[in-house]
């Protein structure tokens, strides 16, 4: 079997690990590695043709393949070790990693450090709790698969169209789908509001007048050899109201119900997990509670923006960096960091080093005239928060400092009365 010796390796070629390969590089480490199991880096950017990419981390309005090509070129620019097509097998508490190509067989990877970078795939209709009754007819395709068979494929899957979820991926393919001449009947959203940034409900719902059913599920599909249509119902508390129920054609079904990091290798690897984000739990260098792996990007939460995963593609190189060469700060004590009122989610979960903090979370409802207050200290007001955008927020060491000795610090969201403070 060969051996690979390496500083860092890095698993996923998506924006996340082609950022903490790119950084990696600048910042002087030599031996990097990028383990990548399609034939191209890049991830999902080259089928994701729509513009809103860069906005942020560019200041330009890109395509994902102008965005992910970007960083393509960077790394042939830099001669980092790019290993396509393969497949990683193993990862161990050691870091040390197995991996499957056909250039090289079976081979193993030994980095003093190791950043997971795997991305996250799309739940199906048994993972969303209701499970919708009803057959398995042709017809049913996740809104990703469906984008690729589209935009990469030029293979339309179907001529008449209901989404359930108002996901990102489902609002851009309801757009997609109209504009090859196919007809959107409904999006359909179990919450009250929707599951994508409110960019993409205006510029791909609205503007494309496609129905959006908010509070409303699919209780049934029809069909047996191939979907002929969906029941649709309202739903309140959770539950099927019954008596609203009715039928909607379509000889096609998209599924945008949520994401999903990408973690059984984090699992084999004995890295601890967080129930509400799904994915490690980390630190802010982005450590993982294994010694020396790191993880990034939307396999430790799913972001709202690629701009966001590259950035902490980006946080994760640097953080290995530090490791290996042993400068990682330490505080005299780790900080849990709890979720408090109205949060849904925060990273990194635990901060263990004295210098300033960046803290990203996800409320749990759209709130208006709020205040989030970090600890004893932080407080920041804000107009309207809605849980489909991450919130940034940056805590100095003086924020920090009192928390080292209770060894945890509360975040929480909390409504003001209105005038106070206006």
């Amino acid at each position: 079997m060969i051996t690979k010796e390496v500083d860092l390796a890095i698993i996923g070629a998506g924006p996340a690990g082609m950022a903490a390969a790119v950084k990696a590089k600048e910042l002087g480490l030599e031996r990097v590695i990028v383990l990548e199991r399609a034939e191209a880096p890049g991830g999902l950017l080259h089928q994701c043709i729509h513009n809103g990419f860069g906005l942020h981390y560019f200041n330009e309005d890109l395509t994902g393949p102008e965005y992910g090509e970007r960083f393509i070129k960077k790394l042939s620019a830099m001669n980092i070790e790019l290993a396509l097509d393969t497949m990683v097998t193993h990862l161990y508490p050691d870091r040390s990693i197995i991996a499957v190509n056909s250039e090289w067989g079976e081979f193993k990877v030994l980095p003093g450090a190791t950043i997971l970078a795997m991305g996250c795939r799309e739940k199906t209709r048994f993972q969303i709790g209701l499970g919708i009754p009803g057959s398995r007819p042709a017809g049913i395709f996740t809104a990703g698969l469906a984008q690729r068979l589209v935009n990469v494929d030029g293979y339309m899957p179907g001529t008449e169209f209901v989404i359930l979820g108002s996901g990102d991926v489902g609002m851009i393919m309801a757009r997609r789908l109209c504009l090859e001449g196919a007809k959107v009947n409904a999006v359909v959203e179990f919450m009250p509001y929707v599951g994508g940034l409110i960019r993409n409900e205006v510029q791909c719902l609205h503007d494309f007048q496609i129905p959006l059913l908010l509070e409303h599920t699919i209780s049934e599909i029809y069909g047996r050899d191939r979907i002929e249509g969906v029941k649709v119902a309202k739903v309140d508390k959770g539950e099927i109201v019954e008596g609203t129920e009715r039928s909607i054609s379509c000889d096609c079904l998209l599924l945008s119900v949520g994401l999903i990091p990408e973690n059984e290798l984090s699992i084999e690897a004995g890295v601890q997990m967080c129930e509400e984000t799904g994915g490690p739990m980390v630190d802010e260098y982005l450590q993982t509670s294994v010694d020396g792996i790191f993880a990034a990007g939307n396999v430790v939460q799913v972001h709202d923006l690629v701009d966001n995963v590259t950035l902490d593609g980006e946080r994760a190189g640097e953080g290995a960096i530090k490791y290996i060469d042993g400068k990682l700060k330490k505080g005299p004590r780790e900080i849990k960091v709890l979720v408090g009122e109205n949060i849904n989610r925060v990273t990194p979960q635990k901060i263990v080093g004295p210098e300033e903090v960046e803290l990203l979370l996800r409320i749990r409802q759209p709130m208006e005239n709020v205040e989030l207050a970090i600890g004893e200290h932080f407080r920041k007001k804000y107009r309207v928060l809605t849980p489909t955008e991450i919130v940034k927020a940056v805590l100095k060491p003086s924020d920090l400092a009192e928390h080292f000795e209770s060894g945890e610090i509360k975040v929480s969201c909390r409504s003001r009365k209105k005038g106070a403070g206006q």
